[in-house]
């Protein structure tokens, strides 16, 4: 029994353990989503997570040192629901970030993105008018665009230089006119029409030098963001999986701890049966 409890108690040290990068995970989400992608409905899942995790831990290491059956009966139950809900967050997160990818552009280091690209519940979410408002206004507030400004001897960048850099994808999508709108640089949030001419996009009409305009209305910008959520969730996602893994694990190990609690509880010799117990042989060797 002591040693079973030890095994039991060693194994919720290490969930909770578990539990401390998965609401990492979720605080570093919540710190993008105030200064980068400014959606701010997507860490909550990963801080609930986490934070049940830790809870529930902890409930299970007093009942492994209380040695408190029923206590832990509601930790098996409750970790059994917090795996299955951790593994349908992955399984969501991929899901929605599965469609679209940036395209490159012919003498760009840089891609461009367009909203036509990307498809499914997280495009829809963000270009929708009642999210875009309060997206587009984190991502002005958010200074994005204005520390893209580099100067070399006072001057600013030559456009040979602005080319070979490699852009966020919401520095490329708000931040700048697409590539195909064939705007000429003057640096990098002014820009003036080729010859007077704009490219078919419709976000070669939106496009504006009032630097608290830029491209902030564009779809290439609703993109952007697509793009940046897309890559913040899919690092996420790999750390989630590891932890996934390692808890279903744990998970095993400790259900069959606590099945040999319950043998011993029971006064039951290890490996006979509750109907031999229930039925003893009446001869005796």
């Amino acid at each position: 029994m002591r040693t079973s409890n030890h095994l039991i108690g060693a194994l919720n040290f290490l969930t909770f353990v578990l539990s401390i990068p998965i609401l990492g995970g979720g605080i570093w989400l919540s710190s993008r989503a105030n200064n980068t992608d400014c959606l701010k409905f997507l860490q909550w899942p990963l801080i609930i997570i986490g934070v049940s995790i830790m809870v529930v831990s902890l409930a299970g290491f007093a009942g492994a040192c209380y040695r408190n059956n029923f206590l832990m009966y509601l930790y098996l139950w409750a970790m059994f629901i917090i795996i299955a809900t951790l593994l349908g967050f992955v399984i969501f997160a991929y899901a929605v970030t599965g469609k679209g990818s940036g395209q490159p552009v012919m003498n760009r280091a840089y891609l461009d993105y367009s909203l036509q690209d990307y498809s499914g519940w997280l495009s829809d979410r963000v270009a929708s008018d009642s999210y875009w408002a309060k997206i587009g206004s984190c991502i002005r507030d958010s200074r994005a665009c204005r520390k893209m400004g580099r100067n070399i001897g006072g001057v600013p960048e030559s456009a040979e230089m602005f080319y070979l850099r490699k852009l966020s994808p919401i520095q490329s999508g708000c931040c700048k006119p697409p590539t195909s709108c064939g705007y000429v640089y003057i640096n990098e949030t002014v820009w003036t029409p080729g010859g007077g001419l704009v490219g078919p996009d419709t976000d070669c009409t939106k496009w504006s030098n009032d630097q608290e305009q830029l491209c902030y209305g564009c779809d290439s910008c609703k993109a952007g963001v697509v793009a940046s959520l897309k890559k913040s969730w899919r690092k996420v996602s790999v750390i989630n999986i590891v932890v996934l893994i390692i808890l279903v694990i744990l998970y095993v190990v400790a259900c069959a701890a606590f099945r040999h609690n319950k043998r011993i509880d029971n006064d039951e010799p290890y490996g006979e049966t509750r109907m031999e117990k229930s039925q003893p042989s009446r001869i005796h060797f």
